[in-house]
């Protein structure tokens, strides 16, 4: 039987024998387990898994921590809605005797405006000037901010800052200007808050309406009215431009105190409205051509008068948070003719008799306060030498005494000597050491003769003196000692003035007055002044016995240099002890005036009397404030005199024939 071929597939199959595996055959490592795979060694990575576990774990306690102290921060800021409201303090404006606006004292706002109501220029100005990407950034300008720290950096000290209109918003409406970390961050906190709450122009109304802008005011009306004297709805492109140059330094580029700093500033906020966009060079140009105009200021002296009317206002009326309008007596008018008299006479000859102060006041016969001049500068001094300057009068409290003597029996015809005379080892001399003999009290007064000042007052009893005195209104401590006589107690102008105005009312005793009325913001008064003062103090024969006696100081006595033509004047000269004061207090049917000048530190002037310079002054105003006035008899010296005693007459007519020397102080 032949045999069947085999295949070589069969052959192979059949015929193979199982192959035995290697020791280093990959199927062996295989049944043992998977290989390492090629890459980085198993302990770094262990360090990368636990760094990155624990970088996630300490970033979500980062985020919980900053959280917390956001909310902290947070939860310190004020109530957000409750400042947005229209808040404020009240103001008090002081109205003078003509309705004219004196001062507005306290923080002062104008009426709220709307962006719409405002020429375009208020708002790019201050867009241009404070924050130029104001309508681009989110709150925060990281380009403003990172240039204000390369600036400041370089610089090696704060130069430029960085915030942005908003955050302004938020420090000045809602924020304390204490410097904190605690405070920057609620800023920028309110920052964000308010641009997420506010539209921009919300924001930019907001700013406008509450910034501060220098002299108590605060929003660009309240600022328009007070620098410009119109609402900020007529402001014009350069007005515009100066109320945004404020924001830089309210106090520094006021246009009223810093006109010429005003200007320059203002032409760097057109030129930075110009790099904005908002104006070209051209209206740029013809914005500045107000460029050096001049903006009225208010009389520097009438804020002697406010601050005296300010410290009695609440005297008369709580206004817990109205705001009240107060009508003084001041009179304007007269106020600029007084400063014009005193700035003139202190400037000229006070100059070069040493004089460099002066007050004065003038008052209606019944007490209201029209004039009040507390020195030459307020911006200098702000002491009131007019209400609170102690000064003594010398001859100008022989009224007093004179009245004393008068109501103790003595008439204005009463001989008594001009002699030597010693009281309790006390030895008054003249005024020009010289002596007259005999003469009578109304020459006496008209001379200013000391000796007989001194008989007078002892005649009258000192203590006599003293109640007069206090009688017609001054209130300072005095002494009922001979020395009285010759003015050496002390009184301020104000006192003295007001109590020369019993003469000229009539005999009425006075207290000076500067308010009329009070009223809210409303119109509702508070308070009105229906009368006040002590009634008759002096009677009616001794009113116009004096009224006669010092209209002779000014007719021919040492008061000659304050007469006023065709104008009844009486009034009263006054020196202290080496020349250290001199007064004239003097008086019209319709305007009583007192005038003191000296020095602050009571050095000597040189050689000015009463009856020099302070009397020139006094007639140079009081001429001016009479204009157009008609004249009026002094009060009671209308009346016949009574007649004289036989020999008091001849006394009289002795001693003036023996008179040939001046013999008073000047």
């Amino acid at each position: 039987m032949a045999k069947r071929p085999t295949s070589s597939k069969t052959k192979k199959v059949t015929g193979a024998k199982k192959a035995k595996p290697s020791k280093r055959s990959p199927a062996k490592t295989q049944s043992s387990g998977a290989a390492k795979p090629p890459g980085k060694p198993s302990w770094l990575r262990r360090i990368f898994v636990f760094c990155l576990k624990w970088s996630l774990v300490a970033a979500i306690w980062g985020m919980i921590a900053v959280g917390g102290i956001l909310a902290w921060y947070a939860a310190g800021l004020p109530d957000v809605d409750e400042a947005l409201a229209a808040t404020r303090k009240p103001t008090v404006t002081l109205v003078a005797a003509d309705g004219s606006t004196l001062a507005t004292v306290g923080d002062v706002y104008g009426v709220t405006v709307r962006l719409k109501d405002l020429p375009p220029a208020m708002p790019h100005a201050v867009v241009a000037t404070e924050d130029r990407r104001f309508y681009d950034h989110f709150g925060l300008d990281v380009i403003g901010l990172t240039r204000a720290f390369y600036v400041n950096f370089r610089a090696g000290h704060i130069v430029q800052g960085g915030s942005t209109v908003t955050q302004q918003v938020a420090k000045n409406l809602f924020l304390t200007p204490e410097r904190s970390y605690k405070r920057k961050i609620q800023e920028v906190l309110l920052a964000l808050w308010l641009e997420h709450r506010l539209s921009k122009d919300q924001i930019l109304t907001v700013y406008l309406n509450r910034v501060y802008l220098g002299a108590g005011t605060y929003g660009v009306d309240a600022a328009s009215r007070k620098f410009f004297g119109h609402p900020a709805r007529d402001l014009s492109t350069y007005e515009a431009a100066m109320l945004a140059g404020l924001l830089k330094a309210p106090s520094r580029y006021n246009p009223r105190a810093n006109p010429e700093l005003a200007d320059e500033r203002a032409r760097i906020v057109l030129h930075n409205m110009v790099r904005a966009g908002y104006l070209s060079e051209a209206e740029a140009r013809a914005a500045e051509a107000e460029r050096g105009k001049r903006f009225a200021r208010g009389g520097r002296g009438t804020r002697y008068f406010v601050d005296w009317v300010m410290d009695q206002v609440w005297g008369f009326v709580s206004p817990g948070n109205r705001d009240l309008v107060v009508k003084t007596t001041l009179d304007p008018t007269l106020q600029d003719r007084a400063e014009e008299a005193i700035t003139k006479a202190l400037a000229g000859p006070g100059r070069k008799q040493g004089v460099s102060q002066a007050a004065l006041v003038s008052l209606s016969p019944r007490g209201a306060v029209r004039v009040m001049v507390g020195g030459r500068d307020y911006a200098r001094s702000q002491f009131n030498r007019a209400a609170q300057a102690l000064r003594q009068p010398g001859s100008a409290f022989k009224p007093f005494v004179y009245l004393a003597g008068l109501e103790a029996g003595l008439t204005p015809d009463t001989v008594l000597s001009d002699s030597p005379v010693t009281i309790d080892g006390w030895s008054p001399r003249n005024f020009t050491g010289r002596y007259k003999g005999d003469m009578t009290m109304r020459q006496a007064l008209a001379e200013s003769i000391n000796t007989v000042a001194v008989r007078v007052a002892a005649k009258a009893g000192y203590k006599r003196v003293v109640d007069t005195a206090k009688r017609l209104g001054l209130t300072a401590d005095l002494d009922p000692n001979p020395s009285i006589a010759l003015g050496t107690g002390e009184v301020t102008p104000l006192e003295l003035t007001a109590a020369y105005a019993v003469f000229a009312n009539g005999g009425r005793g006075v207290w000076p007055y500067g308010i009329e009325e009070i009223q809210d913001g409303d119109g509702q008064v508070l308070y009105r002044r229906s009368g006040s003062g002590p009634g008759r103090v002096v009677g009616k024969k001794h009113i116009a016995a004096m009224n006669r006696m010092l209209a002779g100081v000014v007719d021919g006595g040492t008061g000659k240099a304050a007469a006023l033509a065709g104008r009844p004047v009486a009034g009263k000269t006054g020196t202290s002890q080496n020349y250290r004061d001199a007064w004239f207090v003097g008086y019209t049917a319709d305007l009583v005036t007192g005038l003191w000048m000296g020095n602050d530190n009571g050095s000597p002037t040189r050689k000015v009397t009463g009856g020099g310079l302070p009397a020139q002054t006094w007639a140079d105003y009081m001429a001016r404030a009479h204009a157009g006035v008609a004249a009026h008899a002094l009060p009671e010296t209308q009346r016949p005199e009574p007649p004289k005693p036989a020999a008091q007459e001849e006394g009289g007519f002795w001693q003036r024939l023996k008179d040939v020397l001046g013999g008073g102080e000047g």
